[in-house]
């Protein structure tokens, strides 16, 4: 492919800006997501004496269990995850996401083994400085912003790193060791760039709907094309026919081991009279098999079920990547996001030091863009796509393009 090489200086200066203001958020975000991927291993050991319990003698009633945590919980659990051993305390829970607390149980005892709240978890620490720098919806902007430049870096990263004189081994697959320190960090930085820059896209795909004006955004399509969770997966419109006295809870637990779901299981319980049991399942290994059931909390008979088929293309596409971004299906995601956080601490390590070498004394290095270049239609269009897609981005091009401008009436 022959290069535009006018193109190619005008892609490397933006390149070049987008990387030095992006640098230390992408340092942090490697290296927040590096730590996060051992969540499991990390809190496991911390937890075990609450999560962990002395088998002895047979469990008491899960009714009983509920009353318990009702009674002993900061806020009434709305929620019990089936216990998958006979050695693990039960667990009730109340709220969601970040307000999420979890009561433990010891069914044989009856006693309260402890209450672990999310937001006062280590983890949880490093999960919102990941997200949001430990700066609330402000932070999360920023990252946003971040994560739309990136997108931006890697286009462009692409097309400057592309041979428009053939290919070779060294310089495109392996770093030149004996041109200098500053040709072999270029090289480590570019190659690093090429290969991992397909996975870096799809977790930027998977971390975007967490963000606040482009997963809002997404949410509002996924409504308007209705592709998102179908109206009735939670249920709220769903309602139970009072009839005597509610089944307990030792009744809907037996009617859902029957159902022999895969993965973490979670029993929702009614809310007042009228309320429904919900059942549901989360299994990222294998998504098509999750499930929301409901139950009519009187008679036991299942009002609705809904299967992972039932919800819109839109919404399987964003658990999917969703997923992946946190390495849940599987080892090998798991060591595939490992690789590419550490690949990416490199990539940009590599690029500083690069820069260092090549600055020269009172200058930023900034690539210098031919006079009379003037940018393709082509290159307008895709911009305006980006900048569509992510506003913060095209926001961003806006304030930018006031300032170049201001700058290019100044008298001299």
């Amino acid at each position: 492919m022959k290069k535009n090489e006018k193109l190619n200086k005008w892609l490397w200066k933006w390149h070049f800006i987008a990387g030095i203001v992006s640098l230390p958020f992408i340092l942090i975000l490697s290296l927040t997501g590096a730590i996060y991927l051992f969540k499991s291993d990390y809190e496991k050991p911390r937890q075990r004496h609450i999560k962990e319990v002395v088998v002895a003698g047979k469990p008491i009633p899960f009714q009983k269990q509920w009353e318990i945590a009702n009674a002993m919980a900061t806020k009434k659990p709305n929620s019990m995850v089936l216990s998958t051993s006979a050695n693990q305390a039960s667990e009730f829970i109340s709220g969601r996401f970040g307000g999420k607390s979890s009561l433990y149980v010891n069914p044989y005892s009856g006693e309260v083994s402890g209450e672990i709240v999310s937001s006062k978890t280590d983890m949880f620490k490093i999960r919102k400085l990941h997200g949001e720098l430990l700066m609330g919806k402000f932070g999360t902007k920023i990252i946003e912003l971040i994560a739309s430049w990136m997108v931006v870096l890697i286009i462009t990263g692409l097309y400057v790193w592309w041979p428009g004189r053939g290919w070779s081994l060294k310089g495109f697959f392996i770093p030149r060791t004996k041109e200098g320190k500053r040709t072999f960090f270029r090289d480590l930085h570019s190659i690093t760039g090429f290969w991992i820059s397909g996975l870096l896209i799809l977790i930027l795909a998977g971390g975007f709907p967490w963000t606040d004006v482009f997963g809002e955004n997404f949410k509002q399509l996924q409504k308007i094309t209705n592709t998102g969770y179908p109206k009735t997966w939670e249920g709220r419109e769903l309602q139970s026919k009072p009839n005597g006295k509610s089944l307990s809870l030792d009744q809907m637990i037996t009617k859902v081991e029957e159902l022999q779901l895969p993965g973490k299981v979670t029993v929702h319980f009614p809310k007042g009279p009228k309320g429904i049991f919900s059942v549901s399942n989360i299994n990222p290994s294998d998504l098509e098999t999750q499930k929301k059931i409901h139950f009519d909390q009187y008679s036991g008979k299942q009002i609705l079920s809904n299967n992972w088929q039932d919800v819109g293309v839109l919404m399987r596409g964003r658990m999917w990547v969703m997923a992946f971004h946190q390495g849940e299906f599987g080892k090998w995601n798991w060591w595939l996001m490992l690789f590419t956080t550490i690949a990416l601490a490199i990539m940009s390590v590599s690029a500083l030091v690069s820069y260092v070498l090549r600055k020269r004394k009172n200058s930023w290095g900034t690539p210098k863009v031919p006079t009379r270049f003037k940018i393709g239609y082509g290159i307008i269009i895709i911009v305006g796509i980006l900048a569509i897609m992510f506003p913060l981005f095209g926001a961003s091009l806006l304030l930018i393009a006031i300032i170049n401008r201001k700058q290019t009436l100044k008298p001299n």
